[in-house]
């Protein structure tokens, strides 16, 4: 009885911890609090077992050790329940799958010896048993399905091009670039992976046009995009850079701007100027991302092993790659190791993900990462603008030298 109650002790304390010492919200931090105070209790009556058992000073000491007891069983089949739902393995089934047979059996055992009868109001024992078990649901419900569920999350982006001034020791036009993201919502968020890139717009000029079915198909099948006079629509990618570094934190409200100048020639082929704007972020009220590996990149040509697993990143690709925990200890302790990668190139788009990969063999559940990406709140938002180059360089030609 002694031995298992101190490992259910242990078991609590190292799952409600985390969650008590380093939890994002108050509902989190009191959901780990429990455990511990569970702990305390679990500890309390593995020393009274020795008295329950020897001398027998103490009349309580045979219900403070029910309830510890009680604690493991509801503890440890929270645990089980949990499991149930992926069945991965995790070394903690190895912890509480035997402590759930062994509460059974000092539940079963403690009940025959109905200890609560040497106690003074019973009745108040029990009313307690049930209240705290209450309130341990409650808040677990609260902080892992309704609050992360509630707060509302915004993230506001915008791109603008400025007034093109001419580079007076080349024949080339400098661009101005003004990026802003702010974060409207009430929530912290983890930038995950982010991307700007400007693309030039070279097309096929028609008086008359084409207005077949046929070349309106073949138009919008390729680009997405479609006119009357213009055909051929390409976009050749000129410049491209990162407005955050991935493992940021952007705090509810916080608002950056970037100004980004880039060179153009002033007898460039393009018709216009398109900018993209994306930033792929995480909501920090639904887990915690090992920012210190996470924002280290790896260089792909350095680290085979990273190369990416898309056949978009064959081109040389800064790799990110990190644990990301659940908001709620418990989770962690019933599923395998998660890690959130990322991918950025500069000929390239973003590649993102959040599973059990961690680049040392087996493959990703598709079906599995999608249910994480939303689990954590990882969503990607975009901005975009574009821009005449004809009144780019018109504004140059008719500026005073």
């Amino acid at each position: 009885m002694t031995v298992g109650l101190l490992a259910s002790m242990a078991l609590n304390a190292m799952i409600g911890w985390p969650d008590a010492s380093g939890a994002l919200t108050f509902a989190q931090r009191v959901t780990g609090a429990l455990f511990v105070l569970s702990g305390v209790v679990q500890g309390l009556a593995a020393v009274l077992s020795l008295d329950h058992w020897g001398r027998h000073e103490f009349r309580t000491s045979g219900a403070v050790i029910l309830l510890g007891a009680l604690i493991a069983l509801a503890t440890d089949s929270l645990l089980i329940l949990l499991w149930l739902e992926e069945k991965e393995y995790t070394p903690y089934l190895l912890a509480f799958i035997p402590l759930w047979c062994w509460s059974l059996w000092a539940v079963g055992l403690l009940v025959r010896e109905k200890p609560w009868k040497g106690l003074p109001h019973p009745r108040k024992f029990a009313a307690g048993v049930f209240v705290s078990a209450l309130l341990t649901t409650v808040s677990l419900a609260y902080s892992t399905l309704y609050q992360p569920s509630t707060a509302p999350m915004r993230l506001t982006l915008e791109a603008e091009f400025g007034t093109a001034l001419a580079d007076r020791a080349h024949p080339f036009a400098q661009v101005p670039l003004k990026l802003s993201v702010k974060n409207t919502g009430e929530v912290p968020v983890y930038v995950i992976i982010n991307d700007f890139s400007v693309y030039g717009r070279t097309a096929t000029y028609s008086e008359r046009g084409d207005s077949s079915e046929q070349a309106w198909k073949e138009s919008f099948g390729k680009v997405e995009e479609a006119e009357r006079h213009v055909d051929r629509l390409s976009y050749h990618r000129l410049s491209t850079g990162r407005f955050y570094d991935p493992g940021d934190v952007l705090a509810a409200g916080q608002e950056d701007t970037r100004e980004h100048v880039f060179e153009i020639p002033r007898d460039v082929p393009y018709d216009l100027l398109h900018v993209d704007l994306q930033i792929t972020y995480m909501r920090k009220d639904r887990g915690r991302i090992d920012v210190e590996n996470f924002s280290r990149p790896i260089e792909s040509w350095r680290h085979p092993r990273y190369s990416c697993r898309a056949s978009e990143c064959r081109v040389a690709t800064l790799a990110y790659h990190g644990r990301v925990h659940h908001n709620n200890n418990l989770v962690n302790v019933t599923r395998k190791p998660l890690y959130v990668t990322a991918f950025w190139s500069p000929a390239t788009l973003p590649v993102y993900s959040v599973s059990s990969f961690h680049f040392m063999g087996g493959w990703i559940d598709y079906r599995k990462e999608r249910r994480e990406l939303n689990k954590f709140g990882i969503t990607t938002r975009y901005a975009d603008a574009e821009v005449s180059v004809a009144e780019l360089l018109r504004s140059i030609s008719a500026r005073p030298r």
